[in-house]
């Protein structure tokens, strides 16, 4: 049986989920195509015969907590400043050293004549952002606000 990569969990106002991952770079994938599935329907996106195209993203922390709510912040900015219809995300390279961690990713998206729009994710709220680790991999309970 296929590990689930995220759930959806209910909250009073905004929209919080569940994400796993069996490394951090995993989780930080996974909290993303969670994210774009409350921003998007991405398998109408994935499906619209347009190319997919990719923007790139470069984030720095000093640890994992700041480095996935960074992350996220910098997809919906990026998504919502060049007005991407985003499906998904994937991470190309996570360096470490004593100074703290740097992300390399790309966002991938289309230019598709019928936007597939479903919320509007204003961000993504620090508050409650909680990362453990266990004998399965990683996982990540995070609150965006909508």
């Amino acid at each position: 049986m296929a590990r689930a990569r995220f759930k959806y969990m209910p909250h009073t106002a905004d929209v919080e989920f569940i994400a796993y991952g069996r490394s951090f770079k995993g989780l930080l994938e996974n909290a993303a195509l969670a994210m774009l599935g409350v921003m998007f329907d991405a398998g109408k996106i994935r499906r619209d015969a347009a190319k997919a195209r990719t923007a790139r993203i470069t984030e720095r922390a000093t640890n994992e907590e700041d480095m996935l709510w960074f992350a996220l912040q910098k997809i919906v900015s990026k998504v919502d400043e060049k007005k991407l219809n985003a499906f998904g995300f994937k991470v190309n390279m996570i360096s470490k050293s004593a100074a703290g961690m740097v992300l390399h990713g790309c966002i991938f998206y289309k230019r598709t004549k019928r936007y597939a729009a479903l919320l509007d994710v204003k961000g993504v709220t620090p508050h409650g952002l909680k990362i453990s680790r266990g004998k399965n991999g990683y996982s990540a309970r995070v609150t965006v606000d909508v």
